[in-house]
Order: C-alpha cells, then sequence, then structure tokens
C-alpha cells in the first residue's frame, strides 16, 4: 500500500478514514490515539511536527508526500486519489472544487470550536465535569452558521441538488458533516434547521461514515 492514515476513528481521523473508504482507496491503518503519549514519540514527530492525528503519509513514485490538518488530507485523498468523473466524491469541475474549498475551511473558522463544546458538554465529557452553561452559548452563536448552511441547501434543493456542492454526496459533505455531527446532541438546536437535520442525518448513516468512526 502507497497510503497510510495515522489516527483513530473517534478523532479528527475520521475524516479522511471517511474519504478514503467512500473513494474505495487501499490504505493501510495506522491506529494511533491522541493520547498516551503516542504522538509524542520521534517517530511520529517526524511526520506531523504539530504532535496531532491525524496524519498522511503517500509513497508516490516521485516521492513521499505528507499532510497533516484533517480537511487537508480528507482534500487530498480526494482530489489525489479519487477521479473527478461527476460520479466519486472527488469534485467533477471547479465550481464542485470551490464548494469543497470554502465550506471545508468556513467549517474550520465558523463551526468546529463551538459544535466541539456542544459535543463535550453534552454528551462526551463524564456527567460531573460538563458545564451546560458553556453548551449554551455555544449553542447561541452556532445558530448564525447554521442558519448560513440552511440557506445553502435551501437554495441547492431548489436547483435538484441535494448535497453541498452537487446532486450528490462528495468530500464536501465529509468536511462539513464530519463536525456538524458533533452538534447532534443538541437535538431542539438542530430542529430549528430542518434542511440541515435531514442532510446530516444522511451524511451520518453512509456505511463509510460507520465503518470510518469504527476504527481504533
Amino acid at each position: 500500500m502507497t497510503l497510510k492514515i495515522y489516527g483513530i476513528g473517534t478523532s479528527r481521523a475520521a475524516r479522511p478514514l471517511w474519504t478514503a473508504l467512500e473513494l474505495g482507496v487501499p490504505f493501510e491503518h495506522i491506529a494511533m490515539p491522541y493520547a498516551g503519549g503516542a504522538t509524542r514519540t520521534p517517530e511520529f514527530l517526524a511526520i506531523n511536527p504539530n504532535g496531532h492525528i491525524p496524519a498522511v503519509v503517500d509513497e508516490r513514485p516521485e516521492g513521499r508526500v505528507t499532510v497533516w490538518e484533517s480537511m487537508a488530507c480528507a482534500l487530498y485523498i480526494a482530489r489525489v486519489h479519487g477521479r473527478p468523473d461527476g460520479q466519486s466524491i472527488t469534485p467533477a469541475n471547479p465550481r464542485e472544487e470551490a464548494e469543497a474549498l470554502r465550506w471545508s475551511f468556513w467549517t474550520v473558522t465558523d463551526l468546529e470550536s463551538d459544535a466541539l463544546t456542544v459535543l463535550m458538554h453534552r454528551m462526551a465529557m463524564p456527567p460531573d465535569q460538563r458545564k451546560p452553561e458553556l453548551a449554551d452559548r455555544a449553542e447561541s452563536r452556532l445558530k448564525v452558521p447554521l442558519a448560513v448552511l440552511e440557506a445553502h441547501l435551501q437554495a441547492q434543493h431548489a436547483k435538484g441538488e441535494a448535497f453541498l456542492a452537487a446532486n450528490r454526496f462528495t468530500v464536501a459533505d465529509v468536511c462539513v458533516a464530519s463536525v456538524a455531527s458533533w452538534i447532534r446532541p443538541a437535538a431542539g438546536l438542530l430542529a430549528q434547521y430542518p434542511v440541515v437535520s435531514g442532510w446530516l442525518h444522511a451524511c451520518v448513516e453512509r456505511a463509510a461514515h460507520k465503518q470510518a468512526r469504527a476504527m481504533k
């Protein structure tokens, strides 16, 4: 195998894992947790000096390519290992490429921080460590980006397109849904955005997503 993906499915590594699985790309999964010091060894720091997962190492005829940052990993795999044939999750034209790029960057800047706060303080942390007031404030802030996402998906539906970039699931949906799924513990909030809720359900129910999340 020429492609290696470092990380576990319950981390941001789910994004490149999900992308590769959707594409049917052969890869070696290096199961590396984010806790316990595994990402701080000299061997891993030589791959990602930031000491974070995921990381992707692609052994290519022209030489080794190393990618880190989860969105970059997913976008790289889709672009380099996918086919722009209008059938796969790889963007097939400049418009789809632009959608994948802008929504992925938007997700990191406008959605991820507050979505993670909701996940941690509504579900992931032990009950005695949760701070509901932090989740409340995060949910209030999330109303702005969720309204933006709702409007975009409504416009897509008006054009006969069910997903973010096209009338098919693409890497744009992988990148955004992988973060938007963290908001699911705030069921009341998501209920205010029915188009987002329906789109998100369709994304996370995909077999490749479930397989990626189960990789340990």
